[in-house]
């Protein structure tokens, strides 16, 4: 039976909230289709997380689609339905948590949104990105949906009409409607939740992957065998699709300390039938022989300079919007992987951007996932089966991870050997 029914908005999201329930012995599942059949996509696990890609849409189709999963998760009797949002606020939190409110029949969501170990935290109601209010992070420069207010209470006003109120770990609001509940640390959150727990207040409920990580114990759910790191192959393959200058920084660092970067060039990630002239297949098969000789080796979607003025040229010369900009591009990464999967060595991949995970996914035919562990914080080692074959991949947000992120996963790959 799903005893906890998570509604992520994008794909990396989904996953970096699955895997709190999953590292700890909880059997997790993550799945694409949020129109599936629960019951069986769950196939025994009682955390089923439903991807419901509604960052990028329009706010009343966000509301619609998060509506109808909700409603469907109550008539089958799901206990705790969590709202998953993102870290930065970004997507339509307004209408989301509003759906959420209003399909589960409670009067009240309370809505915690820190993410404390990655210095994510909301006080007097304003979210901060590493001690600077949100909007003024890299997340309010972001070109294709910047955060534009730090105010939570007014971010989900923006999109709705109902009560928001905001309150603190040890003092809730007395009225109905959605609570924006401040935590500036994991013992906030753990103290505010048993708060909850206490009042009944958990049937439904909203935030990122932080609040998720101390619902395991509250929510009382079963636990079983504790994953253990895997045998991962040799080398790693690195997909960027993401823009966060805090991936450029991690992928710079990467090149600097012995990682081949290839960035691909505008017309390549932008014309949507590129892959399929001669000129595109012999770029795929120029690629393949790289990743071949070049175990550590990244596709970069960004372009040389970290500004990506040659793409926003491109964009700009064909006019095309920022929102076809953006699915040309992870269709454009869809299309690279299943090459590359072809040819025969076997490395360990990581992929970056929810939009470019899904792509990726789609291309291979996955619909489903189960994550495992984070291997570092916020990135998540996960398995699927595609070809008849069972496969690991490494995922993350755009804003996640250390500068030596990549350098490290690459000695902790080659201290496995």
């Amino acid at each position: 039976m799903i005893r906890l029914m998570i509604i992520a908005d994008d794909f990396t999201g989904g996953l970096d909230t699955g895997v709190q329930f999953a590292q700890k012995g909880i059997r997790t599942r993550v799945v694409t289709d949020w129109q599936t059949d629960y019951q069986k996509a769950a196939g025994g696990c009682e955390v089923l997380v439903i991807v419901a890609e509604t960052r990028h849409i329009q706010p009343a189709a966000a509301y619609d689609i998060v509506y109808r999963i909700v409603q469907k998760s109550v008539s089958l009797n799901v206990p705790f339905i969590y709202k998953k949002t993102d870290s930065g606020l970004r997507g339509n939190i307004g209408a989301e948590l509003s759906a959420a409110l209003k399909a589960s029949g409670t009067d009240v969501l309370p809505f915690l949104p820190s993410m404390p170990s990655l210095g994510r935290i909301t006080t007097g109601g304003i979210h901060y990105i590493g001690g600077v209010p949100v909007a003024e992070s890299v997340f309010g420069k972001d070109p294709f949906e910047p955060v534009k207010e730090s105010d939570v209470c007014r971010i989900i006003h923006s999109q709705s009409q109902v009560m928001v109120s905001q309150g603190t770990p040890g003092h809730f609001p007395e009225t109905d409607g959605i609570w924006v509940i401040d935590a500036a640390s994991d013992e906030d959150l753990l103290s505010a939740g048993r708060k909850l727990s206490q009042a009944g207040r958990l049937q439904v409920m909203a935030g990122c992957a932080g609040f998720a990580a101390v619902l395991p114990d509250l929510l009382g759910l079963r636990k079983e065998r504790i994953p253990e790191l895997p045998s991962l192959s040799s080398g790693l393959l690195v997909l960027c699709g993401s823009v966060n200058p805090i991936t450029q920084r991690q992928l710079a660092y990467a090149e600097r300390n012995g990682f081949t970067r290839v960035h691909i060039l505008p017309e390549q990630k932008l014309d949507s039938s590129y892959f399929d002239t001669e000129s595109g297949i012999k770029t795929l098969l120029g690629w393949r022989k790289m990743y071949e000789e070049n175990p550590w080796f990244i596709l970069d979607a960004n372009d040389s300079d970290t500004s990506n003025l040659q793409s926003s040229a491109y964009i700009e010369a064909h006019g095309m919007s920022m929102e076809s900009a953006r699915q040309c591009i992870s269709g454009s990464l869809g299309k690279i992987l299943p090459s590359l999967l072809e040819s025969p060595a076997n490395r360990s991949m990581l992929i970056t951007g929810g939009d470019t995970l899904l792509e990726c996914m789609n291309r291979l035919h996955v619909t489903q996932m189960e994550p495992l562990l984070e291997v570092f914080p916020g990135v998540v080692l996960s398995v699927f089966e595609t070809a008849g074959k069972m496969r690991y991949v490494i995922t993350k947000s755009g804003g996640f991870g250390e500068e030596t992120l990549l350098h490290d996963l690459k000695d902790l790959i080659v201290n496995q050997s």
